[in-house]
């Protein structure tokens, strides 16, 4: 049975979900209140963590897989395979002063105090600019500590900025980028190939994600001239219309970001009946 460990709550859960669910694994007959639920492969079965707590739980084994932040991966410094980046939950943790503080950059902070729920993370970067500084590990309401004196300053998570402005805080660098990734145990070569499976999975879904299907018809003496603007993966898949014979249907694989410029170039070069249809899932 593989084990796949995922956020029981917080900002990353939903995400996780729906896109397992997209990848054709969604959650069965369970809740984030649940600690085990079922999946549609009987050999899968998804177990609900805390988001901190899934990068150990890999790591000794009581999942084969998990979906957790790269900062808690780093923070805890767990031994796993990092497989893949799922581009959400993006963030990153800044270190941040008071407003009115006379302090400008990080190496202002030599022998001062940092408070932070990421102890780890933030000695590695004050000892990569070689800079002393005593960390304050707290548990929660890091922005308050410079107000009441705890800390000169803090290293928090910052995904907009809000909450530094709301608490008077000002940002003076930035200490580290995370996303959301999946990760496996790396001790876990008899399932191998499930795992590679549900990389597959989700890599498919997310290069889909970024990728439209075009469908058009093409009068012959236009398709020379419709190839051409056409960038697909391959080249455009092309086919003649029995009931018109001067007609072709020419299919094509884009970006999607280039599906309004593309779009309408080929209706001004004669294509018509065009349909832009997004892809659920694209494995290479």
């Amino acid at each position: 049975m593989i084990r796949i460990a995922i956020p029981n709550k917080g900002r990353l859960h939903d995400p996780t979900v729906k896109l397992f669910k997209e990848a054709g694994l969604p959650v069965l007959e369970g809740s984030s209140r649940k600690l085990f639920a079922k999946t549609t492969d009987p050999e899968m079965t998804f177990l609900f963590a805390r988001a901190a707590d899934i990068p150990e739980y890999v790591q000794d084994g009581a999942a084969d897989v998990g979906i957790t932040g790269l900062d808690l991966i780093d923070e805890t410094d767990a031994e796993v395979e990092v497989m893949l980046d799922l581009h959400f939950g993006r963030a990153k943790l800044v270190l941040a002063v008071p407003e009115e503080s006379g302090i400008k950059t990080a190496e202002d902070l030599k022998n001062m105090r940092v408070a932070t729920e990421f102890p780890n993370i933030t000695e590695k970067y004050f000892e990569n600019i070689d800079i002393p500084i005593e960390v304050i590990k707290v548990s929660g309401a890091c922005e308050m500590t410079p107000h009441v004196g705890i800390a000169d300053a803090i290293v928090d998570i910052s995904s907009s900025g809000t909450t530094l402005v709301t608490n008077h805080l000002r940002k003076i660098a930035d200490v580290f980028s995370s996303s959301v990734y999946l990760i496996s145990n790396a001790k876990s070569s008899q399932r191998e190939e499930k795992i590679q499976h549900i990389k597959t999975a989700l890599e498919s879904v997310l290069h889909a994600k970024q990728k439209r299907y075009l469908m058009m018809n093409v009068p012959s003496g236009k398709l020379e001239t419709i190839k051409d603007i056409l960038p697909g993966l391959a080249g455009p898949t092309v086919m003649k219309v029995e009931s018109k014979n001067s007609t072709h249907a020419v299919h094509a694989v884009i970006d999607a970001e280039q599906v309004f410029a593309i779009v309408s170039e080929l209706k001004k070069a004669g294509a018509s009946d065009i349909l832009v249809v997004p892809i659920e899932r694209m494995i290479p």
